[in-house]
Protein backbone atom coordinates (compact mmCIF):
# COMPACT_ATOMS: atom_id res chain seq x y z
CA UNK A 1 0.00 0.00 0.00
CA UNK A 2 1.25 3.57 -0.68
CA UNK A 3 2.33 5.34 2.42
CA UNK A 4 -0.80 7.08 3.74
CA UNK A 5 -1.32 7.88 7.35
CA UNK A 6 -0.84 5.01 9.56
CA UNK A 7 -4.18 5.00 11.02
CA UNK A 8 -6.26 5.56 7.80
CA UNK A 9 -4.45 2.07 6.58
CA UNK A 10 -6.13 0.34 9.29
CA UNK A 11 -9.36 1.47 8.63
CA UNK A 12 -9.40 0.43 5.29
CA UNK A 13 -7.85 -2.63 5.93
CA UNK A 14 -10.87 -3.32 7.92
CA UNK A 15 -13.19 -2.03 5.31
CA UNK A 16 -11.32 -4.23 2.79
CA UNK A 17 -13.10 -7.34 4.97
CA UNK A 18 -16.92 -5.83 4.57
CA UNK A 19 -19.02 -8.21 2.21
CA UNK A 20 -20.74 -6.28 -0.56
CA UNK A 21 -23.97 -8.15 -1.40
CA UNK A 22 -24.38 -9.09 -4.73
CA UNK A 23 -27.37 -6.88 -5.88
CA UNK A 24 -24.97 -4.22 -4.85
CA UNK A 25 -22.40 -5.48 -7.18
CA UNK A 26 -24.59 -5.66 -10.13
CA UNK A 27 -26.04 -1.68 -9.37
CA UNK A 28 -21.88 -0.71 -8.92
CA UNK A 29 -20.82 -2.16 -12.57
CA UNK A 30 -22.06 0.22 -14.56
CA UNK A 31 -19.53 2.20 -12.36
CA UNK A 32 -17.18 0.02 -13.32
CA UNK A 33 -17.48 -0.36 -16.45
CA UNK A 34 -17.32 3.74 -17.02
CA UNK A 35 -13.81 4.30 -15.24
CA UNK A 36 -12.36 0.67 -16.64
CA UNK A 37 -13.42 2.08 -20.31
CA UNK A 38 -11.57 5.39 -19.62
CA UNK A 39 -8.60 4.20 -17.86
CA UNK A 40 -7.86 1.38 -20.89
CA UNK A 41 -8.35 4.35 -23.15
CA UNK A 42 -6.09 6.64 -21.04
CA UNK A 43 -8.35 9.16 -20.55
CA UNK A 44 -8.84 11.25 -17.60
CA UNK A 45 -11.75 10.24 -15.53
CA UNK A 46 -13.68 12.69 -13.95
CA UNK A 47 -16.46 11.74 -11.48
CA UNK A 48 -18.88 14.01 -9.74
CA UNK A 49 -20.92 12.31 -6.68
CA UNK A 50 -24.17 14.42 -6.34
CA UNK A 51 -26.81 14.74 -3.32
CA UNK A 52 -29.06 17.56 -3.02
CA UNK A 53 -27.13 18.97 -0.07
CA UNK A 54 -23.57 18.18 -1.05
CA UNK A 55 -23.14 17.56 2.68
CA UNK A 56 -23.01 13.66 3.77
CA UNK A 57 -23.20 11.03 1.24
CA UNK A 58 -21.92 12.71 -1.47
CA UNK A 59 -18.36 14.29 0.47
CA UNK A 60 -18.28 10.64 1.26
CA UNK A 61 -18.04 9.61 -1.95
CA UNK A 62 -16.31 12.08 -3.37
CA UNK A 63 -13.55 11.85 -0.29
CA UNK A 64 -13.03 7.41 -1.06
CA UNK A 65 -13.24 7.32 -4.41
CA UNK A 66 -10.47 9.59 -4.63
CA UNK A 67 -8.57 7.61 -2.01
CA UNK A 68 -9.62 4.16 -3.39
CA UNK A 69 -8.64 6.02 -6.96
CA UNK A 70 -4.93 6.85 -5.18
CA UNK A 71 -4.04 3.97 -3.74
CA UNK A 72 -4.78 1.47 -6.81
CA UNK A 73 -3.08 3.74 -8.79
CA UNK A 74 -6.13 5.05 -11.23
CA UNK A 75 -5.93 8.54 -12.05
CA UNK A 76 -9.52 9.57 -11.34
CA UNK A 77 -10.65 13.07 -10.61
CA UNK A 78 -13.48 13.10 -7.59
CA UNK A 79 -15.57 16.28 -6.99
CA UNK A 80 -18.83 16.19 -5.70
CA UNK A 81 -21.75 18.76 -5.55
CA UNK A 82 -25.27 19.05 -4.69
CA UNK A 83 -28.61 21.19 -6.05
CA UNK A 84 -28.68 23.56 -2.78
CA UNK A 85 -25.48 24.70 -0.76
CA UNK A 86 -25.52 23.72 2.59
CA UNK A 87 -22.36 22.53 4.56
CA UNK A 88 -20.34 19.44 5.16
CA UNK A 89 -22.78 18.31 7.92
CA UNK A 90 -19.65 18.29 11.11
CA UNK A 91 -21.34 14.55 12.08
CA UNK A 92 -19.78 13.12 8.41
CA UNK A 93 -16.72 15.11 9.15
CA UNK A 94 -16.41 13.38 12.35
CA UNK A 95 -16.65 10.35 11.02
CA UNK A 96 -13.99 10.88 8.15
CA UNK A 97 -11.96 12.51 10.89
CA UNK A 98 -12.04 8.82 12.66
CA UNK A 99 -11.50 7.03 10.03
CA UNK A 100 -7.69 8.36 9.87
CA UNK A 101 -7.95 11.03 7.37
CA UNK A 102 -5.86 14.50 8.04
CA UNK A 103 -8.42 17.34 8.21
CA UNK A 104 -7.98 21.14 8.63
CA UNK A 105 -10.64 23.96 7.76
CA UNK A 106 -11.30 27.33 6.96
CA UNK A 107 -14.44 29.86 7.69
CA UNK A 108 -18.04 28.91 9.55
CA UNK A 109 -21.23 29.17 7.83
CA UNK A 110 -20.01 26.78 4.72
CA UNK A 111 -16.25 25.88 6.00
CA UNK A 112 -13.99 24.41 3.29
CA UNK A 113 -12.12 21.42 4.83
CA UNK A 114 -8.88 19.94 3.33
CA UNK A 115 -8.58 16.14 3.86
CA UNK A 116 -5.01 14.70 3.90
CA UNK A 117 -4.18 10.74 2.87
CA UNK A 118 -0.37 11.79 3.81
CA UNK A 119 1.95 14.40 4.34
CA UNK A 120 3.10 14.28 0.39
CA UNK A 121 -0.49 13.83 -1.60
CA UNK A 122 -2.29 17.51 -2.19
CA UNK A 123 -5.17 18.35 0.11
CA UNK A 124 -8.39 17.63 -1.57
CA UNK A 125 -10.62 20.86 -0.48
CA UNK A 126 -14.41 19.23 0.60
CA UNK A 127 -17.52 21.96 1.27
CA UNK A 128 -20.78 22.10 0.06
CA UNK A 129 -21.46 23.01 -3.68
CA UNK A 130 -23.87 23.53 -6.77
CA UNK A 131 -22.73 20.72 -8.74
CA UNK A 132 -21.95 22.82 -11.34
CA UNK A 133 -19.37 24.56 -9.35
CA UNK A 134 -16.65 26.44 -11.06
CA UNK A 135 -14.37 23.99 -9.15
CA UNK A 136 -15.93 20.80 -10.81
CA UNK A 137 -15.46 19.54 -14.14
CA UNK A 138 -18.26 21.00 -16.11
CA UNK A 139 -17.92 18.59 -19.26
CA UNK A 140 -16.82 14.95 -20.27
CA UNK A 141 -17.67 13.32 -16.35
CA UNK A 142 -19.95 10.66 -15.14
CA UNK A 143 -22.86 11.94 -12.62
CA UNK A 144 -23.12 9.73 -9.82
CA UNK A 145 -26.38 9.85 -8.07
CA UNK A 146 -25.81 9.22 -4.21
CA UNK A 147 -29.63 10.18 -3.05
CA UNK A 148 -32.70 9.47 -4.73
CA UNK A 149 -33.94 12.93 -4.12
CA UNK A 150 -31.44 14.21 -6.28
CA UNK A 151 -31.54 11.63 -8.99
CA UNK A 152 -35.55 12.61 -9.54
CA UNK A 153 -35.69 16.16 -8.88
CA UNK A 154 -32.10 16.36 -11.68
CA UNK A 155 -34.01 14.32 -14.74
CA UNK A 156 -30.91 16.49 -17.16
CA UNK A 157 -27.33 17.26 -16.08
CA UNK A 158 -25.28 19.53 -18.47
CA UNK A 159 -22.33 18.04 -19.21
CA UNK A 160 -22.26 14.56 -18.67
CA UNK A 161 -20.74 11.51 -20.49
CA UNK A 162 -22.77 9.29 -18.25
CA UNK A 163 -25.07 9.20 -15.19
CA UNK A 164 -25.07 6.92 -12.89
CA UNK A 165 -27.74 5.98 -9.93
CA UNK A 166 -25.76 4.44 -6.87
CA UNK A 167 -27.99 5.72 -4.15
CA UNK A 168 -27.45 5.32 -0.56
CA UNK A 169 -29.28 5.72 2.86
CA UNK A 170 -28.77 9.06 4.57
CA UNK A 171 -27.56 8.46 8.23
CA UNK A 172 -29.45 12.29 8.84
CA UNK A 173 -32.19 9.78 9.92
CA UNK A 174 -30.10 9.04 13.14
CA UNK A 175 -28.88 12.96 14.02
CA UNK A 176 -29.06 12.82 17.51
CA UNK A 177 -29.87 9.78 18.54
CA UNK A 178 -27.45 7.55 20.59
CA UNK A 179 -26.87 5.47 17.20
CA UNK A 180 -25.88 8.95 15.56
CA UNK A 181 -22.00 8.19 15.81
CA UNK A 182 -22.50 4.50 14.38
CA UNK A 183 -24.69 5.17 11.67
CA UNK A 184 -22.46 7.87 10.23
CA UNK A 185 -19.73 5.19 10.46
CA UNK A 186 -21.57 2.78 8.60
CA UNK A 187 -22.59 4.80 5.81
CA UNK A 188 -19.11 5.94 5.25
CA UNK A 189 -17.54 2.28 5.72
CA UNK A 190 -20.23 0.88 3.45
CA UNK A 191 -19.70 3.98 0.43
CA UNK A 192 -15.88 3.23 1.16
CA UNK A 193 -16.17 -0.73 0.46
CA UNK A 194 -18.06 -0.12 -2.46
CA UNK A 195 -15.60 2.62 -4.36
CA UNK A 196 -12.64 0.44 -3.16
CA UNK A 197 -14.27 -2.40 -4.85
CA UNK A 198 -14.48 -0.66 -8.34
CA UNK A 199 -11.22 0.93 -8.11
CA UNK A 200 -10.01 -3.09 -7.46
CA UNK A 201 -11.95 -4.07 -10.61
CA UNK A 202 -10.43 -1.65 -13.13
CA UNK A 203 -7.12 -3.43 -13.28
CA UNK A 204 -8.73 -6.62 -12.62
Amino acid sequence: MKPIFPELAKTIQQISELPIAAHRKIILQELIEYVRAKHLQKEDIHLNFICTHNSRRSQFSQIWAFTAAYLSGVNAFCYSGGVEVTAFNERAVTSIRKSGFGISSNGTSNPVYKVTLNDQVQALNVFSKLYDHPINQTKSFAAVMTCSHADENCPFIPGTEKRISLQYEDPKAFDDSPQEGQKYDERSWQIASELFYVFRSIKA
